[in-house]
């Protein structure tokens, strides 16, 4: 797997990290919302640097000028609900592409730090020899994203796979690191490097579900 830690070179992206960080900012639904559909729409810039193109013809009022297209077929699946804005700053820069939703939530055992992920509803297009995208503000242990990979999966194999995060624990990054192959590329926005007893990311930013769409009780 190839990692391209975003944070790693100060931009913009910086000021919309640490505003979905912020106790007092975030507590701004709206706002929280669109910093992280910001921080999907680099995310993609940057992914977009690395799909295939090739050159088309555009006629232009004065003539035609060849340009570099992409050609990639991109499927976009998200992971309910907390995926839902960075789904959206994606689709703004690649907005012909198919689009997939699937839910995976946590279910907790006796012990509050036991869980396992549950993954029930999915909606997909066939997936064969196309480019998944799979988008999950929150890598924390990583598991999440294993878990609705491997149900993707009955959809056909994708010819490549980028996973687009906000914010991932170095730990997750590991785990995810020995699953998937070298043809898939993670795209993260800052790296944090613990996980406390409960699997949530240090310092992080909270739940990024309950921020976006309000608290949810727990069943």
């Amino acid at each position: 797997m190839q990692t391209h830690n975003i944070s790693e070179q100060n931009s913009i992206l910086n000021t919309f990290i640490a505003e979905i960080r912020s106790v007092t900012l975030q507590k701004d639904r709206m706002r929280f919302r669109r910093n992280i559909e910001r921080i999907g729409e680099i995310l993609g810039y940057e992914m977009s640097k690395v799909l295939n193109y090739a050159p088309s013809a555009i006629e232009t009022p004065l003539g035609i000028c060849q340009m570099e297209q992409p050609q990639n077929e991109i499927v976009l699946c998200s992971i309910l609900r907390a995926g839902v804005p960075l789904h959206h700053g994606l689709l703004n820069y690649f907005d012909h592409a198919e689009n997939a939703f699937i839910s995976a939530y946590r279910q907790h055992q006796k012990q509050p730090e036991s869980f396992e992920i549950m993954v029930e509803y999915l909606a997909c297009p066939n997936l064969e020899g196309k480019t998944l995208i799979l988008a999950d503000p929150m890598l924390a242990t990583g598991q999440s994203l294993v878990a609705t990979f491997e149900a993707l999966m009955p959809f056909g194999k994708p010819k490549e796979v980028h996973l687009v995060c906000a914010i991932g624990a170095q730990q997750g990054i590991d785990y995810i690191a020995k699953y998937f192959d070298s043809n898939t590329h993670l795209w993260i926005a800052a790296v944090d490097k613990d996980l406390n007893d409960k699997g949530y990311i240090i310092p992080g930013l909270g739940d990024a579900g309950d921020l976006a769409y309000g608290e949810k009780l727990q069943q």
